[in-house]
């Protein structure tokens, strides 16, 4: 590992996020994002004993867990024979401590009997199982919380102040030696493999693994994988920043609709609520059990109550015994032998099979230990001993003692048994030399292909999947959908061709399958790009002009092209007729640079821009007046075009906006909750206002969107 570079004196910015400082007590670590302690690990004093908590336990514009601190209590009580001391106040304790029960010693309460489908259906006791591997452990064993008061903590001769700007003062005796922001920045970190050449194709069958090893491996990502069904993505316990890793691959993220979440384990579930906070809506498959554990342990980090996290997605809960089917894949679930609530499943899709062990004790020698402790009972252990290893391919885990598999185990099963396992979860350091076992490689071009007979419904199951993920899709009638399949002609353009010129007559519809386009127009600021699932095309079959700019193939684009007649037949009459024209109306260069230059509508990808510009409502205030009141509802969002604004709480100042700012919080006016501000203007100003009901539309449709714009809105005041 290269020697970390220091910021100011003795604080030292961690690559994945978080401060160091190096004081005479030792490491003093300020903020935690996820998997710092790869960047800690192997320094000098090794992983740090103090954490200091940020003023925000979770940063919602990238949707990442600022105080991960599962990993380094692991690491410091069971290979240092250390305790953590967590440094922060007492609102930050309460909620901290709710969300370690749930990932250090799972559920207080658990109800596993409501994940068996069949009422005599047998039902494990994960209690018993829980609480061998827990042992006598307890909170205080592995950690001490100790609290700021009157902003100030002091540990041996270093104290820890909060200054009046919310950042972090350190003194060594009567001397400040150190300031740390107290807003933490979080700094993407990860491998990607080889970037292809063009955006990837998804597979009918396959499996793409997003990292081989686990929490504790500063050399490798962490353990996830994408399956792919019928081309598209599900994703497996996403690792943290998968998204970016994704794009760095060239693999476009909304080819992903769907996420298993197994179990609460950081190195697990971290990635999760970032993929959530995402383009569009994703369904989540789990138990009902895990999934009350992940929505207790993040709203906790949060601050969101459950019932707001849980609108963000789809949960759709699967139960032990009872196939459940995605993308045409026959899924099915069992609970796995871990230290807290763990599943793994089974798959078959055509004539290929499949199986994931999630993590998972299947030493047989541990299992008969609990059976003669009467930890589990004879049924359990039958139901553990009977893996499904007749699976053409086994996706098994392994990894660090007691909780994982032992890699000596797996490399004692029959060769043939060797010869069609991928063993993931495990640092390569550690991966025998000598074995017909296959060690999981993660990257794009490493994807795992499985020599699949293609179903008779597969073209029509890519178009209605190209359909689902347009906005106007939910408005469609059962008839207008079988319209859609016989309208549509499939085009390839090879990379740099015109799809679109300027000037020339309007013939034709688009919808991209695959690919990039790009959206030449002079007077745009930046790039314009548009990506799979987007569409372009429809102002001039609208509006009877000329193409108003060229649109060239970025990279080679498979398209669906819908004829003038037909398309114009097919939205008569719909809702999606009505978005066209309204979006053709707002569509504008200065539409489109405003959200592009805006510090908070400039994150938002090129399909959620297009369909803001479709809702928006542009408007003009003369002279002085109050657009939001503190404490009365919020019934519009603006986005100011010219001219500024005033926010003000409790009488005082609190930020000047202008162009390109946004006004009131999506997911506010989304939860029907009251202002905590009120928005003036003295002058004469320039709007563009979006309604309640578009609001919800929005938001409905793209729940992250609103959080990320609050986050932002929230930082700048």
């Amino acid at each position: 590992m290269e020697p970390l570079k220091s910021l100011t004196g003795l604080v030292t910015p961690l690559p994945r996020g978080g401060f160091l400082v190096d004081t005479p007590q030792g490491y003093v670590q300020f903020g935690s994002p996820p998997e710092t302690i790869k960047d800690t690990m192997a320094l000098p004093k090794s992983v740090p004993q103090v954490f200091v908590l940020p003023r925000a336990l979770f940063d919602w514009r990238k949707g990442i867990n600022l105080a991960d601190l599962e990993f380094p209590i692991y690491y410091n009580y069971f290979f240092r024979k250390l305790k953590t001391r967590i440094v922060c106040t007492r609102p930050q304790a309460n909620r901290l401590m709710r969300a370690l029960q749930e990932a250090l010693f799972g559920p207080r309460e658990l109800m596993i009997e409501s994940d068996v489908f069949e009422t005599d259906g047998f039902v494990p006791d994960i209690r018993k199982e829980m609480e061998y591997f827990r042992g006598p452990i307890r909170f205080r064993d592995v950690l001490t919380l100790s609290l700021f008061k009157d902003d100030r903590y002091d540990v041996g001769d270093v104290s820890i102040r909060i200054d009046p700007t919310g950042d972090f003062d350190v003194y060594f005796g009567s001397e400040q030696k150190a300031q740390v922001p107290g807003i933490i920045p979080c700094k993407p970190m990860y491998q990607i493999g080889k970037r292809l050449p063009e955006p990837y194709k998804p597979p009918l069958f396959g499996v793409t693994c997003l990292g081989p090893s686990h929490g504790f491996d500063p050399t490798a990502n962490t353990s996830g994988f994408i399956i792919w069904l019928n081309h598209s993505g599900i994703m497996i316990d996403p690792p943290i920043n998968s998204t970016e890793w994704l794009e760095s691959s060239n693999v476009n993220p909304k080819l992903i609709d769907s996420i298993i979440l197994t179990h609460c384990h950081a190195d697990h579930d971290a990635g999760t609520l970032q993929k959530i906070l995402e383009e569009g809506k994703i369904t989540v498959y789990s138990t009902k059990t895990v999934m009350r554990s992940f929505l207790k342990k993040y709203s906790s980090l949060t601050g969101e109550p459950v019932s707001n996290l849980i609108r963000l997605f789809n949960f759709r809960p699967v139960y032990i015994g009872k196939p459940v089917f995605i993308h045409g894949g026959r899924f099915k679930f069992y609970y796995t032998l871990h230290s807290i609530p763990t599943i793994g499943f089974t798959l078959k899709f055509q004539d290929q099979s499949f199986v994931y062990s999630s993590d998972h004790q299947g030493d047989p020698s541990v299992q008969e230990k609990l059976v003669k402790g009467g930890v589990m009972d004879g049924e359990r252990f039958r139901q553990l001993r009977n893996f499904p290893w007749d699976s053409n391919v086994v996706y098994h885990e392994s990894g660090i003692a007691p909780l994982h598999t032992p890699i000596e185990y797996l490399n004692s099963l029959p060769r043939s048994l060797q010869k069609k396992m991928v063993v993931y979860h495990i640092a390569k350091k550690d991966f025998p030399r000598s074995t017909a076992l296959t060690l999981a490689k993660f990257g794009i071009e490493n994807t795992l292909y499985f020599k699949t007979r293609p179903p008779a419904y597969e073209r029509t199951y890519e178009i209605l999947d190209v359909l689902k993920h347009l906005d106007f899709f939910e408005s469609l009638t059962v008839e207008k959908t079988q319209e859609f399949v016989t309208i549509i002609e499939e085009r390839h353009v090879e990379k740099g061709r015109h799809i679109i010129r300027k000037g020339e007559e309007g013939q034709y519809f688009f919808i991209i399958r695959s690919g990039n386009v790009s959206i030449r127009d002079e007077e745009l600021v930046g790039h314009k790009v548009l990506g799979t699932y987007e569409y372009f095309g429809e102002v001039a079959l609208l509006s009877e002009v000329p193409r108003t700019a060229d649109v060239v193939a970025e990279t080679d684009v498979n398209l669906y092209a819908v004829d003038k007649d037909k398309f114009l037949s097919f939205i008569y009459g719909t809702e999606f007729e009505k978005t066209l024209r309204r979006l053709i109306t707002n569509r504008s260069s200065e539409t489109w640079n405003i959200m592009a230059s805006s510090p908070t509508l400039q994150h938002l990808t090129s399909y959620q821009r297009t369909w803001l510009e479709s809702i928006l409502v542009p408007k003009e205030h003369n002279g002085s007046g109050v657009l939001v009141k503190e404490g009365k509802s919020l019934e519009q969002f603006f986005i100011i075009r010219d001219g500024q604004v005033q926010v003000s709480r409790n009488g005082r100042v609190a930020a000047t906006l202008g162009r390109g700012d946004c006004i009131g919080a999506m997911h506010k006016i989304h939860g029907d909750e009251l202002s905590e501000f009120t928005v003036s203007h003295r002058n004469d100003i320039k709007l563009f206002t979006v309604d309640r009901q578009d609001v919800l539309d929005f938001v409905e449709g793209n729940p992250g969107v609103g959080m990320k714009l609050t986050y932002q809105y929230t930082q700048r005041d």
